[in-house]
């Protein structure tokens, strides 16, 4: 009968198998200016500010990836469910609006984030 020599377990500094470190999305590199804020290698969403004076936010994806300017939610005027009239609507997800391929720019009135992915 032979016995296994390795341990088991996984080294330190190995690459993880695991597939929720790849649903995990990479950081990007490059810049992301949202208005008169640049941000270096982003990850996740950043909000989007608007102007007190109505002005365009100026959104520039200097990054490898591209980016998603999210829109509003409006969960205020969303629905009742059907069948309960008293039960809270769900809050609907953000909808996507405009996405940025890496070197475009935009100017923006409208949206409530910007995720980076």
């Amino acid at each position: 009968m032979s016995r296994w020599k390795r341990p088991l377990t996984r080294f330190a500094g190995t690459p993880s198998d695991d597939p929720a470190d790849s649903r995990t999305p990479a950081t990007a590199s490059g810049f992301l200016t949202i208005g008169d804020t640049t941000y270096i290698d982003p990850e996740g969403s950043y909000p989007l500010d608007h102007r007190a004076d109505g002005s365009a936010t100026l959104v520039i994806n200097d990054t490898d990836r591209q980016i998603t300017i999210v829109t509003e939610r409006n969960s205020h005027h969303s629905p009742a469910p059907p069948g309960d009239p008293t039960a809270p609507a769900p809050a609907p997800a953000p909808a996507a609006g405009l996405v940025l391929a890496p070197g475009e720019r935009t100017e923006t009135r409208g949206g409530d984030s910007v995720r980076v992915g």
